[in-house]
């Protein structure tokens, strides 16, 4: 887990290698334990390397391999590494060192961009051919690993995260208005390849994009789910194969030669993970749970649940018990470490737990992505019987913050657009062959666009502020394609989730089973009084704020009237929703 950088010209010009220095400053909490910089001709890498695999100095980058003429900066894990390394062995290849990193450059070598395809795990990576110039971006299929462009004529650049490339200069800093309507609407998600600033894209998830050294480029994606009923099973078939996979992803990710820890929230995602490393046979076990305190008669901590499940599989448990002497200062700390503005208050925990988690460990299991592929949250239901001609409208009824009558009546004029471009981008991709349910249409779309710009991002954003590996087993792609072929029914059973609870008994008590659907409690964000209102009053009413002009001034008046009434359709508070893009905007001086 590192974060990585790079500049390629088409120009004539050779790269610059002090721009791309430039971002690596940046980057160093992502990789606090060593920098590299690697510049020939027209392309210039740049990494900032954490120490998972392969501890030595053989396992840093970028890394260059002369006899094959490839040079490669990577960012995440290949769980399956050793396994290829072997197979590539085989084939005659001789390895220098014993890293994952090795492992792609010989892969690239021996499949080309296909490579991809045989990797297990999470990466973003940039690989130079010396000979031709030729430089392969690629991205892992769930994208669980950032990759952020900035390009301009004769110039593309590439980063882990997106100020990054701020920090490199030379970018349209404007505000992408499309980027703007789906933050205001589409749960603050703003879908690759867009960011919320127009000079700055993302790579898709699954996707290779293989770029020659006249600029000219192609771009695939490689890898879908398919959400189509191709496997008869019985329901006990279903629930057997989802716990068999599962199991398989959680080994997989404890590959590393450091210590790895899981973050157990009390919920039944990662208590599952828990007990399925203890029923593997891991011992002494370290564990991290974390609470607030309470607010507007709303509980800070879901401490019962952990606790039990730290009781019962014996692991090496720590409570982090957050008080308000910690929250506020996190908050802006928080706001700081997000590569695009993301308004769920998780981050703000994710990123306190991140803080104490890493001064024990520097690799953790983490539960996100459950909900996304096995129908967990509370819009999947209410698809259930809704025809597949109506799936778009009774989606965006359910998921979208506001419709777009509500996003005129907030927005100033001059930054709303004439047509609805979230309902637009929902119907295309519903629109898509394939998902012939409502259900499997929303689950679709959730686990390419929302998934990975929420809850991933979010997960991968905070645990890098600390220097710290997080690893998702639930989005395993082996486990994520058996979920999509599940039929419904058995996803939604149960109040949601129901395979994979069916799948949990016997593992896990069931209390965590049973119990109502948990998250992470932040009562000071989602009832925000005092301080933290102060601060959310400062951010709208700042001159960088009053410049912009995005909120009608009669909205935000009302809101801060009211600062706790006024929801979204899933619940999130409004006022937050603005607050947070204007302090991210002000925090990267945009």
């Amino acid at each position: 887990m590192c974060g990585i950088a790079g500049e390629l010209r088409f120009d004539g010009r050779p790269a610059d290698a002090e721009v791309v220095r430039s971002m690596l400053p940046c980057l160093e909490s992502r990789g606090p334990d060593g920098e590299g910089l690697f510049a020939r001709d027209a392309v210039a890498f740049g990494h900032r390397r954490l120490k998972i695999i392969d501890l030595s100095d053989a396992g840093r980058q970028p890394m260059t391999d002369d006899e094959l003429g490839l040079t490669l900066v990577f960012n995440g894990c290949i769980y399956n590494y050793q396994q290829l390394r072997d197979e590539l062995q085989g084939y005659g290849y001789r390895f220098f060192s014993t890293s994952d990193t090795e492992v792609i450059i010989k892969a690239y070598h021996r499949w080309g961009a296909d490579c991809v395809r045989r990797f297990l795990g999470m990466f973003a990576f940039a690989i130079l051919e010396h000979d031709s110039g030729t430089v392969t971006l690629a991205r892992d299929r769930l994208g669980i690993k950032p990759m952020y462009l900035a390009e301009a004529p004769g110039r593309l650049r590439f980063a882990s995260t997106l100020p990054a490339l701020l920090a490199a200069g030379d970018v349209d800093t404007s505000l992408d208005k499309v980027a703007l309507q789906h933050y205001m609407t589409f749960h603050s998600v703003v879908p690759a390849p867009r960011t919320i600033v127009t000079g700055v894209r993302k790579l898709p998830p699954a996707t290779v994009r293989v770029i020659k050294a006249d600029g000219t480029s192609t771009e695939r994606v490689y890898w879908e789910a398919d959400f189509t009923r191709n496997r008869d099973l019985s329901a006990e078939q279903w629930t057997y194969e989802v716990g068999q996979k599962l199991r398989v992803a959680v080994e997989r990710r404890m590959v590393a030669d450091v210590p790895v820890g899981v973050l157990l929230s009390g919920g039944l995602d990662s208590s599952l993970i828990v007990a399925l490393l203890a029923e593997q046979g891991q011992r002494g076990l370290t564990t991290f749970s974390i609470g607030f305190e309470a607010a507007a008669g709303e509980t800070g901590d879901e401490f019962a649940y952990s606790d039990l499940i730290a009781k019962q599989f014996d692991t090496e448990h720590h409570q982090i018990r957050i008080g308000r002497d910690r929250f506020l200062p996190a908050v802006t700390r928080t706001v700081s470490a997000m590569s695009e503005p993301m308004v769920s208050h998780d981050c703000v925990a994710f990123n306190l737990l991140s803080e104490d988690v890493s001064q024990h460990v520097k690799v953790v299991q983490s539960g996100q992505g459950a909900d996304e592929i096995f129908a967990g949250y509370s819009w999947y239901p209410p698809l259930a019987t809704v025809p597949r001609d109506g799936a778009v409208t009774a989606y965006a009824a359910e998921f979208f913050d506001r419709d777009f009558a509500a996003l005129g009546r907030q927005l100033s004029p001059e930054w709303m657009l004439a047509t609805d471009e979230s309902q637009a981008f929902v119907e295309r991709n519903f629109g898509r062959p394939g998902a012939t349910t409502s259900v499997d249409a929303a689950l679709r779309l959730d686990s390419q666009v929302m998934l990975v710009d929420d809850p991933v991002k979010r997960v991968d954003n905070m645990t890098m502020a600390w220097g710290l590996e997080a690893r998702v087993p639930f989005l395993d792609h082996e486990l994520v394609e058996l979920a999509a072929a599940c039929p419904d029914a058995l996803k939604l059973a149960s109040g949601g989730k129901g395979v994979l609870k069916d799948a949990a008994r016997g593992v896990v008590p069931d209390e965590v089973i049973d119990r109502t659907k948990g998250y992470f409690p932040v009562p000071a964000i989602r009832h925000l009084e005092g301080p933290m209102l102060d601060m959310v009053r400062d951010a709208l009413f700042a001159p960088a704020a009053r410049t912009r002009g995005l909120f009608r001034p009669e909205y935000v008046d009302a809101l801060l009237a009211d600062p706790n009434t006024p929801r979204t359709t899933l619940g999130a508070n409004q006022l937050w929703q603005l607050a947070l893009l204007e302090m991210w905007l002000q925090d990267k001086g945009i």
